[in-house]
């Protein structure tokens, strides 16, 4: 049972896999706070920018709404740092997961009049391979608590090499 589990699992994987990368969706868009960009049926809403400062980097955090059927579902704070130790940007990406999609939104560059590009991701089904990965460590654990495929402890045998027998021995003699 538990190596049939854990080869759904794995198996069923390879096809996850391949719907995230048929169904994903990803969108470098030029955005200025209070715009908003549809994808899949979501409007992602460039709700505004503000300063965040930590104790090693100087960033911004853009905020974005989200939304579906004209309801807001998530609000999502992508960042954007630069450590200035290490003369390096970093891009802090905002995620709202889902059980059947994941919604992804990446600040990228200032543009100019205040507008930013950004990159936006739908990506469905990124769950269901966590689920594979899930399914085939049960069906691991269940094939090892199997006691088919326990080895036996080997026992000795007794030594059982024939004794010649008293009347032999005394014929020989």
């Amino acid at each position: 049972m538990g190596d049939g589990i854990g080869s759904f699992g794995d198996g069923g994987n390879g096809n996850r896999y391949c719907m995230v990368q048929n169904y994903d969706i990803e969108r470098d868009v030029r955005m200025a706070p209070g715009e908003t960009v549809e994808i899949q049926g979501y409007q992602f809403n460039f709700a505004g920018l503000r300063d965040k400062n930590g104790s090693n980097y100087e960033g911004f955090e853009g905020v974005f709404k989200v939304f579906s059927d004209g309801e807001i579902i998530a609000e999502l704070r992508a960042e954007k740092r630069f450590y200035s130790v290490q003369r390096s940007m970093m891009t802090e990406a905002a995620i709202d997961a889902g059980l059947t999609r994941d919604l992804y939104v990446a600040l990228g560059e200032r543009l100019d009049d205040g507008a930013w590009a950004v990159r936006i991701y739908y990506k469905p089904f990124v769950r269901w391979i966590w689920l594979g990965a899930i399914l085939m460590s049960l069906g691991g654990a269940l094939a090892v608590s199997d006691k088919r495929y326990r080895f036996r402890k080997v026992t000795k045998k007794a030594d059982v090499s024939p004794q010649p027998s008293a009347a032999l021995n005394e014929a020989n003699e």
